[in-house]
């Protein structure tokens, strides 16, 4: 894969198209557009749905067995450069995790060389783009993105064949998702805790083993206990426990490896992430020393 280049290119009428939208829609008194998670009667039912759609759209957790060329180092080199790519185009996180998971489930039914890789994260960048962003790049863009290595035609009918593979569905829930559903359980709005949470929760997108073999929803549970008792000394909200019928004991395995991944992570090769994540935008948060320990109780 090659490294990612500085990006130039035009973004054409983006920001034109964005600012003459329509704003009809309804604000609240900040100004912002009102959250259907934050709203009580809702909270429960899109919960609940999203633990049903998680396992629906999980990938096979061995998948990389029976790829005959690709490795995992290969898979983490590619999610490192869509990382690089998303800051690129100030992508949403939503956009990396879809994407992310959209090469994992056509992973686990395709066969790909080496050589196409790079098309497949290409491919699946800019389905989650169209799918995610307000105004995604077009084609021409993410043939740049992609060092010209492939033309128009050929990011087309990657696109078209993993649709095809994912049967359009296109609406994954992410531990982005599940983390904007746990945060609302602080006892007081943390900024920093939620930053560091969703650097924990990227940082699990890079290796396939060993975070594939959890749902996202778990994933999510660890990265939230991991960042609140990192800032805060405190850990898992019971109002968790009750919510999601997930106890500190049942997160454990997760946690540890996530432990293990939040230690090693300044003494990893590829540092995406890390450069991400020490803006000022996320409280630099990847600067923030990992506890030696874990309180498990």
């Amino acid at each position: 894969i090659e490294p990612l280049v500085p990006l130039d290119y035009p973004m054409g009428d983006c920001l034109e198209s964005a600012i003459t939208m329509d704003t009809s829609m309804v604000l609240e008194a900040d100004g912002k557009p009102p959250n259907s998670n934050e709203i009580l009667d809702y909270q429960e039912d899109i919960h609940l749905y999203l633990r049903k759609m998680e396992v629906k759209y999980k990938p096979k957790v061995g998948y990389m067995m029976k790829q005959p060329v690709i490795t995992n180092h290969m898979r983490a080199v590619l999610v490192d450069w869509l990382v690089e790519a998303g800051e690129e185009y100030s992508f949403q996180n939503e956009t990396l995790h879809l994407a992310v998971n959209y090469i994992d489930r056509y992973l686990s039914s395709v066969l790909v060389s080496r050589g196409k890789l790079q098309l497949v994260g290409t491919a699946a960048m800019f389905i989650a783009s169209k799918f995610e962003e307000m105004c995604p790049p077009n084609v021409a863009e993410f043939v740049y993105l992609a060092n010209d290595q492939y033309t128009k035609s050929q990011v087309i009918g990657m696109e078209q064949m993993m649709l095809n593979v994912l049967a359009f569905d296109l609406g994954a829930p992410t531990v982005i998702q599940f983390l904007a559903h746990y945060f609302m359980h602080q006892q007081q709005a943390n900024s920093k805790v939620e930053s560091l949470a969703m650097f924990l929760g990227e940082l699990s997108l890079i290796d396939a083993d060993p975070y594939l073999k959890y749902l996202p929803s778990v994933t999510a549970g660890a990265a939230f206990h991991l960042a609140l008792y990192t800032i805060t000394g405190k850990s898992w909200p019971e109002s968790l426990s009750q919510k999601t019928g997930y106890t500190l004991e049942s997160l454990k395995p997760c946690l540890m490896d996530l432990h293990q991944t939040y230690l090693r992570a300044p003494h990893r090769a590829l540092q995406g992430m890390q450069e991400k994540y020490k803006k000022a935008k996320y409280h630099c948060v990847s600067l923030i020393s990992p506890p030696e320990t874990l309180n498990l109780e």
